[in-house]
């Protein structure tokens, strides 16, 4: 029919199945375009170091931003990976998962041995609550001075959500897990810095059955050495306490909000400022006559009375051009006068907070800054003069609030008084020479001299029992030389363990060391940093006095690290984000530690 009438054979409709041709199924696929066929041979192998390299890079991005992993199965995210190229094969979130998991894990394990070669440990804690109250987190941060790396590393440890109340109980127990976990024995950790908390405060209490207990032991004790060793270990040996002086700062600030007249000030001040914020028209004029506009302040945030009344003060010529345009009412000269010496007031203490709020080698420069802050306070009076009476009453409380509250630093008769931020401001060669050594001060003199004594009680005791081993074989041979005239002991053994022990537990003489330190600070000195000059230092000028120097030069003043911890993860805890709250110190901990 085919061959002969293909007219009719061409109208019969097809009912047979054409037959597979040899090799199987596989050949009724439909054959893919030649670009796509060399697209699909030139991806990456999966175990090609471009591919794996890039899968490392998604997976870091996507820990520290702490963007959910289903985000590389976005289309429009594979897209773009596309068009940045095509060879490479996206990973799924499973895969991503484990990356980042991996990536975390590793990281911390490295930390974790870096912590172990650590001499000295500084922990910082802080609390962050939600605005809504469904949420609070525990940060907990360590600083110390790297051996590996030699300079100094802040890192976070945890990122706890706990429950309320936020008892002293509740926050110990938190650190104490948080040591363990990380391995950090109790004598490494040099002090606690938190606020100014009352729960803060009592869970870093000592107990009063320790105290007994220690005095109980100090009067049982008979031996002299053993009494004063007992003595040392209670001042200087437990884990104290030390407060953010950052904060304790902002406390003394505060006290112009309590001041009737400049309290008054304020008022005008942040109503002005509020009615530039709600008019656009306002806001628009202003920002073309001086391309500013005025910032508000916060009860909560750092200086920022003092950045609210500087701004008004930069473009007060703008402001006042364009309130009278508003029609509105603005300050009084003497107010803008009033306001001038404000500003004054608080400039030094902005100042000495964004110098104390960094994250590492912050400790040495507290008792400078205390000390340029009261010599600032004494003489603000002197310099108003008659002019603005209520500021210079105000100056002389906050002076009065300010010894109160920093005794702990600065009065050695304080019951209080730690001379940890002393003995690091003696070993900062960029300020103890003009903070301490040639300030003829009595008290400052004193504040030196605890100092040396704090410094010398960190140095570790060193046990001789080599010299002792190769005397014994000396008196063997002594008592071969003489002969058999000497009778042998019976108990031999028991006769060595009779005689008094020759160990000699001695320390180094750091006292030389601290001599020879300052011989060398009545020279100028090259070196810019602290940290520089004594790494250049080798180790057998100061064998002693260099480990302790880098380690307390290391630390911070304040816990601010502990609360910028909430700025970075701020966003994941916003809303139906709250889901991500497993993942959270995982984002924070890649995050925080990038670039170091």
């Amino acid at each position: 029919m085919k061959a002969h009438h293909k007219d009719i054979f061409s109208k019969i409709p097809e009912t047979r199945t054409p037959k597979e041709k040899p090799g199987g199924p596989k050949n009724n696929r439909a054959q893919s375009s030649i670009p796509a066929a060399f697209a699909a041979a030139s991806k990456y192998k999966s175990d090609s170091l471009e591919q794996r390299a890039k899968e490392q890079a998604i997976a870091l991005w996507i820990g520290r931003t702490g963007l959910p992993a289903c985000t590389v199965e976005d289309e429009d995210f594979i897209l773009m990976m596309e068009t940045f190229d095509k060879r490479l094969t996206i990973p799924k979130r499973t895969k991503i998962n484990n990356l980042v998991d991996k990536m975390f894990d590793d990281e911390k394990q490295k930390y974790k041995e870096r912590l172990a070669t650590a001499r000295k440990i500084k922990i910082g804690l802080d609390i962050w609550t939600k605005k809504g109250l469904t949420a609070s987190f525990l940060g907990i941060s360590a600083c110390f001075f790297c051996t590996v790396e030699n300079k100094a590393k802040h890192i976070l440890l945890r990122l706890d959500q706990i429950t309320h109340p936020h008892t002293a109980e509740c926050i110990k127990n938190s650190v104490d897990r948080c040591t363990e976990d990380w391995g950090i024995p109790q004598h490494k950790i040099l002090t606690v810095i938190t606020d100014k908390r009352s729960n803060m405060i009592a869970a870093f209490k000592p107990n009063e059955s320790d105290a007994s207990a220690s005095s109980e032991e100090e009067s049982s004790e008979t031996s002299d050495t053993e009494d004063s060793e007992v003595v040392e270990d209670q001042r200087f040996g437990h884990i104290d306490r030390t407060p953010c002086v950052v904060h304790t700062l902002q406390l003394v600030v505060n006290i112009i909000q309590k001041d009737a007249s400049v309290s008054r000030l304020l008022g005008k001040v942040r109503a002005l400022v509020k009615l530039f914020r709600k008019s656009s028209v306002a806001t628009e004029r202003l920002l073309q006559l001086c391309q500013l506009t005025l910032v508000k302040d916060c009860p909560t945030r750092w200086s920022s009375t003092y950045l609210m009344i500087s701004r008004l003060l930069q473009i007060k010529d703008s402001v006042v051009q364009v309130a009278d345009g508003m029609s509105w009412d603005y300050l009084l000269p003497s107010e803008w006068q009033r306001l001038t010496a404000l500003r004054d007031l608080l400039l030094p203490f902005t100042e000495h907070t964004q110098m104390l709020q960094s994250d590492t080698q912050s400790l040495s420069l507290v008792v400078p800054a205390l000390l340029d802050l009261q010599g600032h306070l004494s003489e603000f009076p002197h310099a108003q003069g008659s002019s603005f009476k209520d500021l210079a009453s105000l100056a002389k409380k906050m002076k009065a609030n300010m010894d109160k509250r920093f005794s702990c630093f600065l009065d050695h008769t304080d019951s209080k008084f730690s001379p940890l931020t002393a003995a690091a401001c003696f070993l900062d060669s960029t300020v103890s020479p003009e903070a301490l050594l040639e300030n003829d001060d009595q008290q400052i003199t004193a504040l030196l001299e605890k100092a040396e004594e704090y410094i010398a009680q960190l140095v570790p005791p060193v046990v001789r029992e080599e010299e002792v081993e190769d005397e014994e074989p000396e008196e063997e041979e002594k008592e071969s030389k003489e002969g058999p005239q000497r009778k042998r002991p019976r108990f031999k053994f028991l006769s060595k363990a009779s005689r008094p022990s020759r160990s000699s537990c001695s320390k180094p003489c750091v006292k030389e060391e601290i001599k020879k330190f300052k011989e060398q600070l009545s020279q100028p000195t090259n070196e810019e940093t602290a940290l520089k000059f004594w790494a250049a230092q080798g180790d057998s000028v100061y064998p002693s006095l260099k480990p302790i120097a880098l380690d307390l030069l290391a630390m911070p003043a304040s816990q601010a690290f502990a609360e910028r911890v909430f700025s970075i993860t701020g966003d994941l805890t916003r809303g139906r984000r709250n889901r991500a709250r497993a993942i959270l110190e995982r984002s924070a901990f890649l995050k925080l530690i990038r670039g170091q």
